[in-house]
């Protein structure tokens, strides 16, 4: 399932991330890769503790964890500090898959990557190229959102970052751990929810079938979640 999130960002909020990503130091970013994926990874990053993605990083968080759409999408039980990078000058990165199991550079805490997500710093118009492009059942699905915006999608898939011809494309991307680590599972709980966030204003909070099935919902979160 491939979610899109609008907004996780004002615009007055990409603006100063970029003027502070534009003044940091950037570095090869294929000295991250894995053993197979630094042969695929054509981009710059910031070191996970230079002061950008440390604040930049800490506010990014603050905002998804009181964001409702994002939360009900992701049940996130941890997520790996949000890293950040930059795209120029045909670089790309080809077709890889993102590994299992993250250890934190912050605490040494480990997770398990059920969730990759990205958040674009960059209108689309701005640049050619940088499409992420994400393998699932029903083919190859394409994201390339306004700048501020975010997609959710599953760890498990392969995925690509077609290389930038013209302009820069700056991201943050980082991985989630769910309380709910079945895909699934996760997926139905997520509808569920949506749909009780939507008829909510219609047949108002008091609604016997509405609260039926919040009672459904919270049961199954009951079942499947993994603290």
């Amino acid at each position: 399932m491939l979610i899109a999130i609008e907004q996780v960002l004002s615009k007055e909020e990409v603006a100063q991330y970029r003027t502070l990503l534009e003044a940091a130091e950037w570095r090869d970013g294929a000295a991250t890769a894995g053993s197979l994926a630094r042969h695929q990874k054509q981009n710059l990053q910031l070191d996970d503790d230079a002061e950008a993605a440390v604040n930049l990083g800490d506010h990014l968080l603050r905002r998804l964890q009181s964001h409702p759409l994002f939360v009900s999408a992701a049940l996130p039980r941890r997520i790996f500090p949000p890293k950040f990078n930059r795209y120029e000058a045909g670089g790309g990165y080809g077709a890889h898959v993102d590994s299992a199991v993250l250890r934190s550079p912050r605490d040494g805490v480990t997770l398990r990557s059920d969730l990759s997500a990205t958040l674009f710093l960059s209108e689309p118009e701005d640049y050619d190229g940088g499409e992420l492009e994400i393998e699932g059942p029903f083919g190859v699905q394409s994201a390339k959102l306004a700048a501020g915006d975010l997609v959710l999608y599953p760890s498990s898939s392969l995925h690509q970052v077609a290389p930038v011809t013209r302009g820069v494309r700056l991201a943050s991307f980082f991985w989630i751990e769910s309380l709910v680590g079945d895909e699934g599972e996760r997926t139905l709980l997520f509808d569920l929810d949506q749909a009780i966030q939507g008829l909510t204003p219609a047949v108002g909070p008091t609604d016997a079938s509405l609260l039926k099935l919040t009672h459904v919902y919270h049961n199954l979160l009951r079942r499947w979640a993994h603290t």
